[in-house]
């Protein structure tokens, strides 16, 4: 356990917790149990995720699973589950049902999202609704219901709350649609995961499945020829998508849906009734989520 920490990281969703407890004037002590859940269980996911995944590297170092062995990352990730939700014991307030709510529904969609990410791999084609819905629910709904638990915690009203968390989620979507470009167009030092990780396993990212549906019937039958090869080389096969999602123009078409998103996202804040300079902060922090190179 102490290992995952050591590893790092950005600490965005507890930031998030925090940024939303002090948009409504919360105390930072109230809403730091429920930071430290939401970064417990985020790395409880990540550690299971690599597992499933045969991830090497999380955040530039050896995974727990390569470093050790499945069993030992399994638990460790079982006793991050369970640490998490021991910090709720730590919350004094009449709201703890609420926020138990929140973070209950939250987990669960986020182990469906993994589900969903493992189910899309059996599969041939999936479409860009499908893949957005699933990462709605393994990456943005933390982000959201670290807003909504931040905002809950401080006496924020169900409207604002709601809206914080859509924001959230936009935000989360976004977010990933990012990670996916730096997946392929990132520098392995930065990213801290191995850069064309996705390709080489064949995950159905964004970027890949706007290649396929924009791809020429020559570059289409390429990429499937690299899908079905067993045996490959690692680097040839990554090239090779990179020069294909060049010349589609796929990185521009990437970024233009991020976009998109952040602009719901930004449509969203607005609608919170909060001090104006507090949520330029929760913008400008979010501004820096979409250009961030790791």
């Amino acid at each position: 356990m102490r290992y995952i920490f050591s590893l790092g990281g950005k600490r965005i969703r507890p930031l998030l917790v925090y940024i939303a407890n002090d948009l409504f004037n919360g105390k930072t002590e109230n809403a730091t149990p429920i930071a430290l859940a939401v970064e417990i269980f985020h790395n409880f996911s990540l550690i299971h995720d690599d597992i499933m995944d045969k991830a090497p590297l999380r955040r530039g170092k050896t995974t727990i699973h390569e470093k050790w062995n499945n069993n030992v990352a399994i638990l460790s990730g079982d006793a991050l589950l369970v640490t998490a939700y021991q910090q709720f014991e730590k919350v004094k307030t009449e709201k703890i049902i609420s926020l138990l709510s929140i973070f209950n529904k939250t987990a669960a969609e986020v182990c469906e999202g993994q589900q969903l990410d493992m189910d899309f791999e059996k599969r041939k084609t999936i479409s860009i609704d499908e893949y957005v819905y699933m990462i709605t629910l393994k990456t943005a709904v933390l982000l959201g219901a670290a807003l909504k638990m931040g905002a809950v915690i401080a006496n924020a009203n169900e409207k604002d709350a709601d809206a914080l968390y859509h924001f959230g989620k936009n935000i989360g979507i976004a977010f990933q649609i990012q990670d996916d470009l730096l997946d392929v167009f990132g520098s392995a030092e930065k990213f801290g995961k191995q850069v064309g990780g996705d390709i080489i396993c064949n995950k159905k990212t964004w970027l890949l499945i706007r290649a396929m549906q924009d791809a020429s019937p020559s570059d289409k039958a390429e990429m499937k020829k690299w899908i079905e090869q067993k045996e490959f080389s690692a680097k040839d096969k990554v090239e090779a998508f990179k020069n294909i999602y060049e010349k589609l123009k796929i990185k521009e078409k990437a970024e233009m849906e991020m976009k998109r998103y952040f602009e719901n996202a930004k449509n969203d804040l607005l609608m919170v009734n909060a001090d104006s300079i507090k949520k330029k902060t929760l913008l400008v922090f979010s501004e820096y989520l979409m250009k961030r190179e790791n």
